[in-house]
């Protein structure tokens, strides 16, 4: 029986494709890849967050946005969003990109992400039906909580999380202002 390898995009500082490579390996050696992020909000505000599977190879069990991920080689980005989030958490909702930001944080364990990040966001009522493999527990949670949260516990989140929550708030209110107007 073979075992599935998954691919991850390389790309340089301007999201360049450059070729490919095993994903473990892309962490392992701290390589720029493409990768996505999805933040989904009820209608009352709240953030949908997921706990990851406590089986991930690094940062198990750690509480970060609703879905992440990579696209596959060939894979649109916005396909790779959907895609995962009807994998993960079992939802589909039109998904809206927000922004893409680069980050590179380090871990104990010697893995390292690397990655340019496309962020997207969405609303959507229905309650996950979560992967076990993937996601442990979710939660809603209102900004302000989080804010919270992130402050007195970081170590219970994701790095890629603490990064960019205020950034996606922050987005999502000069949006929603601008959009009411």
């Amino acid at each position: 029986m073979q075992k599935y390898i998954e691919e991850v995009i390389l790309v340089d500082e301007q999201d360049t494709p450059l070729g490919t490579i095993e994903k473990q390996e892309a962490h392992e050696k701290g390589e720029l890849h493409r990768a996505f992020s999805i933040f989904l909000f009820d209608s009352v505000g709240r953030l949908l967050l997921q706990q990851r599977a406590w089986g991930k190879y690094h940062s198990a069990g750690l509480w970060t946005n609703s879905c992440c991920s990579h696209p596959s080689p060939g894979e649109t980005t916005a396909g790779a969003a959907q895609r995962r989030l009807l994998f993960e958490m079992g939802l589909e909702t039109p998904l809206k990109h927000l922004f893409t930001f680069q980050y590179k944080v380090p871990f104990a364990s010697g893995l390292c992400e690397h990655e340019i990040d496309h962020v997207w966001v969405g609303w959507c009522d229905t309650p996950p039906c979560i992967h076990p493999e993937e996601v442990a527990d979710y939660c809603y949670k209102y900004p302000e909580e989080i804010r919270q949260e992130l402050r007195q516990h970081p170590e219970k989140y994701t790095a890629w999380l603490r990064i960019v929550f205020e950034k996606v708030v922050a987005s999502i209110e000069k949006n929603y202002k601008e959009n009411k107007r």
